[in-house]
């Protein structure tokens, strides 16, 4: 392993490591704000909100990610429509497409994690909260919602995993991330592992700090709930 072309090089990794960290916070936190209005809308009796979040899930979920940022960032250029309106700036920006497509199949995974955790809330833990004096709004947002997300902390510490993998496929559209930086430096000097290796070394990194925090959350926010 050649370590003194990965250490003239730190500051393409370095770069690289910004990139994925910045995506990966960015595209995790809008989703799940995403996801919970989604899943809230998805547990309610009208049917008209709940079938098209049904087929946007499963769509999102039965095709890959892949495929999701090509169409976004090759597939609308081709509409004379897209080009022309106001949304075409953003559009012809691969690193808002990465951000884009991953936020649309992420938001997807997680509106599945929420709205399973929202049926699994004891009806008595509802009745209980309406017998309180809440309305059915805040006895939603103030009781049924907090409780999911604590109950789906362990599931959505392996979907912040997950993006983190998946936000590798921002190197297929010219994005600069750290498979990105490793990919270059492997080009560049005709390598055949070393931008690879120290690419697995930086992603083993974010999911161990990842998982650490993860599970001080569930420490301190899923433990009272076993009691229960």
């Amino acid at each position: 392993v050649q370590f003194d072309l990965i250490f003239q090089h730190w500051v393409l990794f370095l770069n690289g490591f910004k990139v994925t960290v910045i995506l990966l916070i960015v595209v995790f936190a809008i989703s799940l704000v995403l996801a919970l209005a989604l899943a809230v809308f998805r547990s309610s009796d009208t049917s008209v909100l709940r079938h098209p979040i049904k087929g946007y899930t499963y769509f999102m979920r039965g095709t890959p990610l892949l495929l999701q940022v090509y169409i976004i960032y090759y597939g609308l250029g081709q509409f004379e429509l897209i080009r022309s309106s106001i949304l075409w700036p953003f559009l012809s920006e691969a690193s808002l497409c990465i951000a884009l497509g991953l936020i649309l199949n992420n938001t997807a995974y997680l509106t599945e994690i929420i709205q399973g955790a929202l049926r699994e809330i004891p009806r008595s833990t509802i009745e209980a909260s309406r017998s309180l004096g809440l309305s059915r709004s805040k006895t939603l947002f103030l009781v049924e919602c907090p409780i999911a997300l604590r109950r789906s902390l362990p599931a959505l510490s392996n979907e912040f995993i997950f993006v983190m993998h998946s936000t590798a496929v921002a190197s297929t559209i010219t994005v600069i991330d750290i498979l990105g930086a490793g990919r270059k430096l492997n080009a560049s000097y005709y390598l055949a592992y070393e931008g690879f290796v120290t690419a697995a070394v930086l992603y083993i990194a974010i999911a161990v700090t990842a998982s650490q925090i993860f599970r001080m959350l569930e420490r301190r926010y899923l433990a009272p709930l076993s009691f229960r």
